[in-house]
C-alpha cells in the first residue's frame, strides 16, 4: 500500500509521523472516514464541511483548501489503483514545543490512508456478513460541554472504552442522564409503528454523514421521521432498528443485549424489517446513480 503523508505519496513502510506530533501526543487532530465508490468520495462536500467544523472547534487553522485535500485523496486512491475503498483523512497541528497549549499551526501533519472495500450500489456487496448485535454499555458519552460532540478528533478513548465492555458488534452509549445517544462508531435508528426515530442532535450525538443521507432518503420515501430523547426501553421495544456509518452504510440491528429487536415478528431472523430494507435499497440506489451511472446498476 501507498499512503499520502504531508504532500507526498510514500510506501506504507515510510508512512510515519514524528513521535512529537500533537496528534500522537495529545490526540490533537481532526479526521474524517470517507467511502470511495467507483473511484470518487461519497458525500465529499459534507465530509469536508464536517472536517472544517472539527478544525474550527479545535482552533486548528491548517490553511489547506478543500480542493487540495480532495486531490490528495484522489492521488492516494490512484497510487493504490483503488476505486472501491475506505479512506481516512487526518490533520493534526503537527510538531510543536512540548506544552499543552498549542501555538499557531504553521506546519500541519496531513495523512491519507486507504484500504480496499467492496463496491456499493445495487450490484455491490456488503462489508458485513450479517445483522449487527449490540450492548448498552456503562461508559457514558462525553457531554458536549466537556468535548464538542460534533468534532471528530483523534481522541477516541470514549468509544474505545465503550467497545472494551462488549463482544457485540457495537456499543450503544447513553448520556449522563441515561438517554440513548449513539453507537461507539455509528448512529442509531429504530422504527415504531411505521415511524423512524433517531436521537436528536441536541444531545451528545455526532452528526453522521450517513445519518443525514438516511434522513433525507426517508423524507423522499414518505417515511414519517422523528428525532428526540429516547430511553433504552424505547429501542428495546422497537419493531425494527438499524445502525448507520460510512463503512456499514445501513446495517440492520438484530438484538441489543438479550433482547431481539422486533421479537415475534417474522422478519427478526433477517435482523431488520420493511422500513430498514426500504432505506437500505434507497441508499444502494443513490450510490448506484451517483457513482456507477451507465453500469448495470
Amino acid at each position: 500500500m501507498h499512503y499520502h503523508v504531508n504532500g507526498d505519496i510514500v510506501p506504507e513502510s515510510e508512512a510515519t509521523v514524528s513521535v512529537r506530533d500533537r496528534g500522537f501526543m495529545y490526540g490533537d487532530a481532526a479526521f474524517e472516514t470517507i467511502r470511495a465508490y467507483g473511484g470518487s468520495p461519497f458525500e465529499w462536500d459534507a465530509h469536508a464541511d464536517r472536517l472544517r467544523a472539527t478544525c474550527d472547534a479545535l482552533s486548528l487553522d491548517h490553511g489547506i483548501a478543500d480542493d487540495e485535500l480532495r486531490r490528495r485523496v484522489r492521488r492516494t486512491l490512484d497510487a493504490n489503483d483503488l476505486r472501491e475503498a475506505y479512506v481516512k483523512l487526518s490533520i493534526s497541528r503537527g510538531v510543536q514545543p512540548g506544552k499543552l497549549t498549542p501555538g499557531p499551526t504553521t506546519n500541519p501533519t496531513v495523512v491519507v490512508i486507504v484500504s480496499e472495500l467492496p463496491r456499493g450500489g445495487i450490484a455491490g456487496e456488503s462489508v458485513w456478513s450479517g445483522p449487527a448485535t449490540a450492548d448498552v454499555v456503562e461508559t457514558r458519552r462525553v457531554p458536549d460541554a466537556a468535548l464538542p460532540t460534533r468534532a471528530k478528533t483523534h481522541n477516541y478513548l470514549n468509544g474505545i472504552l465503550a467497545r472494551l465492555e462488549t463482544d457485540a458488534d457495537e456499543a450503544v452509549m447513553l448520556d449522563s442522564s441515561g438517554a440513548v445517544t449513539e453507537g461507539a462508531t455509528s448512529n442509531l435508528f429504530f422504527v415504531r409503528d411505521g415511524t423512524l426515530h433517531t436521537p436528536s442532535l441536541s444531545g451528545p450525538v455526532l452528526p453522521g454523514i450517513t445519518r443525514d443521507v438516511v434522513l433525507s432518503l426517508a423524507e423522499a420515501e414518505g417515511i414519517p421521521t422523528e428525532t428526540g430523547r429516547y430511553e433504552p426501553d424505547d429501542v428495546l421495544c422497537a419493531d425494527e432498528a438499524f445502525l448507520t456509518n460510512t463503512t456499514w452504510e445501513v446495517r440492520p440491528l438484530a438484538r441489543i443485549g438479550a433482547t431481539e429487536i422486533g421479537e415475534g415478528d417474522e422478519t427478526v431472523e433477517l435482523g431488520g424489517g420493511d422500513v430498514t430494507a426500504q432505506l437500505a435499497d434507497a441508499f444502494d440506489a443513490l450510490v448506484g446513480t451517483r457513482h456507477y451511472a451507465g453500469s448495470r446498476d
